[in-house]
């Protein structure tokens, strides 16, 4: 990775759209990077749409705003891309991964045009069958690497293991089924 990644983060309050960035921030500064990590609220509610985002680059990172020209995208809830114009500033080479159930052919109509790569992960299905209930950011994370090959899915794995075993050392439960979640969300895109 020779430029900055930029990557913009889709959800809704409650759903891991901004813990998600702020794990991703912290796994890839873990590996050397730089990075940034961060929210953008708008009414702070359950439910309501939020926005994160993510610079990592191999050098040092001296602009601090929003993003406005990400080279990905990831839509935690697909119901977003009917109220947030989600590809606004979506380079034309760059990615948009969306949480569905759906195939790309029946979500591009929503993309409003857009050209570049688009891909799909069900990451309710994933995370119910790895944690027994819909946590969809650790699907979307692994996805979001996956994508973007921000770092290889080895050591994303490896230092998503020793993050969660931090966390969670007290709820084994909870380690393994996020570390199943990544894994399926890998198999399941098949890059």
């Amino acid at each position: 990775m020779n430029q900055t990644l930029e990557i913009r983060w889709h959800g809704r309050g409650g759903q891991g759209a901004k813990t998600a960035a702020l794990l991703l921030a912290d796994v890839a500064f873990k590996t050397g990077k730089y990075v940034q990590g961060f929210p953008e609220y708008g009414p702070e509610r359950m439910g309501a749409p939020i926005t994160a985002y993510n610079r990592i680059s191999n050098n040092v990172i001296r602009v601090h705003s929003n993003i406005y020209t990400p080279d990905l995208v990831v839509v935690v809830d697909e119901t977003l891309l009917d109220a947030v114009n989600v590809t606004a500033g979506l380079k034309e080479n760059g990615s948009i991964i969306v949480n569905t159930d759906k195939d790309k052919e029946e979500i591009l109509p929503k993309l409003k045009g857009y050209k570049g790569n688009v891909y799909t992960v069900d990451a309710r299905k994933i995370s119910v069958d790895a944690l027994g209930k819909y946590f969809p950011n650790s699907p979307m994370l692994a996805a979001a690497v996956a994508v973007s090959k921000v770092m290889d899915k080895d050591t994303f794995i490896n230092e998503m293991r020793a993050s969660y075993q931090h966390k969670f050392a007290k709820k084994p439960e909870v380690i393994d089924g996020n570390m199943k979640a990544l894994t399926m969300t890998f198999e399941a895109l098949g890059i």
